[in-house]
């Protein structure tokens, strides 16, 4: 591999780490409603389990409250068996044609528990940036082995790859901190 080769893969997997911690913070609780809430949510439909895209559309007509519409509404008791059944603690409202989902106001209790787990979901993308890190150091180191590149090379190769994985930690940082001001309500 050449240098750019593995620079460039390195950079690919970080975004991606970054991207899906953005996808998974979407999941986390913020006192106000957000159809990410139940993006993760899938439903028991036709016999497997379906995201809740695909099967309704969900917007938030109200900052505290999710509402359901779903494509076929034969399916509405399904979602709502879905919705009981799942982590979210939220008991939904079922009038035949929607669900409506009332969003509690966060106690400070549960505010710190979606802190945690925000702190947690960076630290998770953080070991995988890291370990990306990692995997380009080795394939830098083996690309000298196999002298497809100089010492020099490889040593400006592997601060190159360290100065992407400081960049994207603090990108993952800086997620994690405009979650947690949000969750906290700042």
């Amino acid at each position: 591999m050449t240098a750019d080769d593995i620079l460039l893969d390195a950079e690919e997997r970080m975004e991606k780490a970054i991207a899906k911690l953005k996808n998974d913070l979407t999941g986390i609780r913020t006192g106000r409603a957000n159809p990410g809430l139940v993006d993760s949510l899938r439903v028991d439909v036709y016999g497997s389990p379906t995201p809740i895209k695909q099967i309704a559309a969900v917007s938030a007509p109200e900052p505290s409250q999710l509402v359901i519409r779903p494509f076929d509404p034969s399916t509405i008791k399904d979602i709502e068996k879905g919705i009981i059944g799942s982590d979210l603690g939220l008991a939904p409202q079922n009038d035949g044609k929607v669900i409506r989902l009332n969003i509690p106001a966060l106690s400070g209790e549960v505010r710190r528990s979606m802190v945690a787990r925000t702190k947690e979901l960076a630290e998770e993308q953080k070991v995988a940036i890291r370990n990306v890190r990692r995997d380009g150091n080795k394939h830098a180191d083996q690309a000298e082995k196999d002298k497809e590149m100089t010492e020099d090379d490889r040593d400006s190769l592997k601060k190159e790859i360290q100065d992407l994985t400081k960049k994207y930690e603090g990108q993952a940082t800086e997620l994690a901190k405009a979650k947690e001001a949000e969750v906290m309500g700042d």
